[in-house]
Formats: C-alpha cells, sequence, structure tokens
C-alpha cells in the first residue's frame, strides 16, 4: 500500500501532472486579478484619474469576459488547448509589463482589455482542463482542489502587495514572473491536456441556461461575493465595528471559502449535485436572512459569516463539478464559458444591487439583498429539480 501511494503508476503520475499543470493556470488567474486590480488602482489614482475612471476601467476586465468567452473553445479546437493557454500567458505578461511603460490614461483601457482577455481564456481553459481529466467519482474533490488553489491565488496578490509595494517596477515584475512560472508546468505537460476534435453542440447562449443549476450558481456567487467583499467593511462599521473589525468580516469569508472546498466537494461526490447546489442556496439564504433581521454578539456575527462563506462559495465548485458530469468535449469547454460569462456578470451586478438595497434599507439592506438573490436561486434550483426528477 505504502509502494503504491509512493510510486503511483504511470497513468496516475499522468493524471496529477495534467491536474497540476491546470491547477497551476488558476493560481496565475487569481494572483493576476487579486494582485492588478489594487496595484492598478493605486497607479491610476496616482496619475490623477477619477475615481469613476478607475471604476470603468477595472470593469475592462469583465468586458473583455463577456466579448471573448464564446471563441475560446474554437480557437482550443484549431491550436490545441496547450498552445492556446501558452499564447495566453505570454499575452498576460506582456500585457501586465505594458503598464509600466504606456503613459497616456486613455490608452489603458485597451490594455486592461488585453489582459481581462488573457485571464478569461486561463479561467476557461484551465477549468475545462480539469473538469475534463477528473475521474467521475472524484470529480468534487478534484475541482474542490482546483477552488482552493484559486482562493489561494487570490489571498496571495494582496500579500504580494505588501511585501515588494505598490509603486516602481517591483510589483509588475514579480508578477509577470509569477505568470512566467504558471507557464512551466504546462509547457511540461505536453501530451496531457484534453484535446477538442469536435464543434459544439448548440451555439453559444444555449449553455448560458442549458444547465441552470450550475450557470445560474455561478452567477448568484459572483453577485455575492463581490457584492459582500464591497460593501461587508462599510456595513462593519455602521453596526459599530472599527475600520479593522470591518475588514475582518471579509478576511472570515475568504477564510471560509478557503477551508470549505474540499469537504464540500468529498460530498457532492457522493449526492446528487444538484441537491447540495440547493443545500448551499438554501445556507445562503437563511445567513444573509439571520444577519438581516437577528440583532447578534459581534462574535456570532463573525462566526456566521465565515460559515457562510465557506458554503456559498461551493456554488462554484459544486457548479463546475455539475457541468463536468453533464457533458464532454467541445459541449464541456462551451459550457465552461458560459459559467465564466455567468460569474463575470455576477461581478459587474452585484455591487451595484447590494449598494441599492443598502441605500433603501441602510445597512440591513445589504444582507436582506443577498438573501433575496440566493432565495431567487433556489426557486429556480428547486424548480429544476421537480421537473428533471430522474435526470442529471
Amino acid at each position: 500500500m505504502t509502494s503504491t501511494v509512493l510510486n503511483p503508476d504511470p497513468e496516475t503520475r499522468r493524471l496529477v501532472l495534467s491536474i497540476g499543470a491546470a491547477v497551476a493556470c488558476i493560481v496565475a488567474v487569481g494572483l493576476g486579478l487579486s494582485l492588478s486590480i489594487p496595484l492598478l488602482s493605486f497607479a491610476l489614482d496616482a496619475k490623477g484619474a477619477s475615481r469613476t475612471m478607475i471604476g470603468l476601467n477595472t470593469a475592462m476586465g469583465g468586458v473583455a469576459t463577456i466579448i471573448f468567452a464564446p471563441f475560446i473553445s474554437g480557437w482550443a479546437r484549431i491550436y490545441g488547448v496547450r498552445a492556446v493557454l501558452a499564447a495566453a500567458i505570454a499575452l498576460g505578461i506582456a500585457s501586465f509589463l505594458g503598464f509600466l511603460v504606456v503613459e497616456p490614461l486613455w490608452a489603458w483601457f485597451p490594455l486592461r482589455f488585453v489582459f481581462g482577455a488573457a485571464l478569461t481564456v486561463l479561467f476557461v481553459l484551465s477549468e475545462y482542463w480539469i473538469n475534463a481529466v477528473a475521474p467521475e467519482a472524484r470529480r468534487g474533490l478534484v475541482l474542490g482542489i482546483y477552488a482552493t488553489a484559486l482562493s489561494l491565488g487570490f489571498a496571495s496578490g494582496p500579500q504580494i502587495l505588501t511585501l515588494v509595494g505598490t509603486s516602481g517596477p517591483a510589483p509588475y515584475l514579480v508578477g509577470s514572473a509569477l505568470f512566467a512560472l504558471a507557464s512551466l508546468p504546462v509547457a511540461l505537460s505536453k501530451g496531457m491536456a484534453p484535446t477538442i476534435d469536435e464543434k459544439p453542440s448548440r451555439g453559444f447562449a444555449a449553455f448560458l441556461w442549458v444547465a441552470p443549476a450550475a450557470t445560474l450558481a455561478a452567477l448568484v456567487f459572483g453577485a455575492a461575493e463581490t457584492g459582500a467583499f464591497a460593501l461587508l467593511p462599510l456595513y462593519g462599521t455602521s453596526i459599530g465595528f472599527d475600520a479593522a473589525g470591518a475588514a475582518t468580516l471579509i478576511s472570515l469569508v475568504s477564510l471560509g471559502n478557503l477551508l470549505f472546498q474540499i469537504p464540500i466537494g468529498l460530498v457532492a461526490d457522493r449526492v446528487d449535485r444538484r441537491f447540495v447546489l440547493l443545500f448551499c442556496g438554501v445556507a445562503g439564504t437563511i445567513g444573509m436572512a439571520l444577519i438581516a433581521i437577528v440583532p447578534m454578539p459581534r462574535e456570532a456575527l463573525m462566526a456566521l459569516l465565515f460559515v457562510w462563506g465557506g458554503i456559498v462559495s461551493a456554488l462554484y465548485t459544486v457548479g463546475l463539478t455539475h457541468l463536468g458530469s453533464r457533458f464532454r468535449g467541445a459541449d464541456l469547454a462551451q459550457a465552461n464559458a458560459a459559467f465564466v460569462v455567468m460569474y463575470s456578470v455576477g461581478l459587474i451586478v452585484g455591487p451595484p444591487m447590494a449598494g441599492l438595497g443598502m441605500d433603501l434599507w441602510p445597512p440591513n439592506g445589504l444582507p436582506a439583498t443577498l438573501a433575496l438573490l440566493f432565495l431567487a436561486y433556489v426557486v429556480v434550483v428547486s424548480a429544476r429539480i421537480i421537473r428533471t426528477r430522474g435526470q442529471v
């Protein structure tokens, strides 16, 4: 037994290396986003850009995702998954370094668009890769590891900035070097990447709704995550936390995200994944409703946010797992692209929706709005389960 674990057979070793390449890509995405967003905001502010311009520039990444995602599976079919990933990494490095030398503010918009397009390719194809090679019996576990790696990438970006600072060439050079490191497992994975040999069976728009329990999970999670991250600090200060304590609320949600992915992924390997998604939606609804209407001590609020963050973040993991069990080949690649687009739509609509709720009912409109968002998802998934009983 010990010998088998220490010396896996060639097929197992090949699978581990293949999964490692996909995980390296998603770590690069997490690092790229979490490092670039605050870094470029500071840089634009130093250049005298208005808050509105900074916000619009940040949104270019989401615009690039929505525009380019439908074409990625076609590029991978024509040129190969590894080749397209390598090109995206190179484009990401070049565009990220471009912020060091490009001076006019207007030029940062197309540059940000190109950088967002590169990250989108990495996002879509790394998710397709890991979903395509994951064994069905362990798909939830593998996707849980994948999502944990993404969370670590997100958590690492700001920490890198605290070490190297936000001015001068250092953060750009370090970020580019990390991108280059992520390319090594891809370069070493020759013959391990999944191939796409056929065209998708339907148009891209159809994949946005063909598995609503999964694709809507991406939208709901994206909206809830960004809405909470944008406004939880303000909610915290409005109920008596100091600035440091309010920021801790976000850290607790992130910590729950990091720790719950693998356990819930294991559950999703043993239970109908739509029921796991339904459970996550119900937990999201109840958690936010309790915060909105039940006064509670600070310690209870903090514990609730930790558990809430961990459970609702599994919407992303289990949603991807559900797609992997439904589709293969080109259809899986298109479904993954649709999943990323829905997540990006959530990123765009989440903060203003949560902000409006908070304005209408300060400060409890934030958790109340998120509770209603999760409740709508619960209704859709419940209806889907009843209508397709006996199917996957």
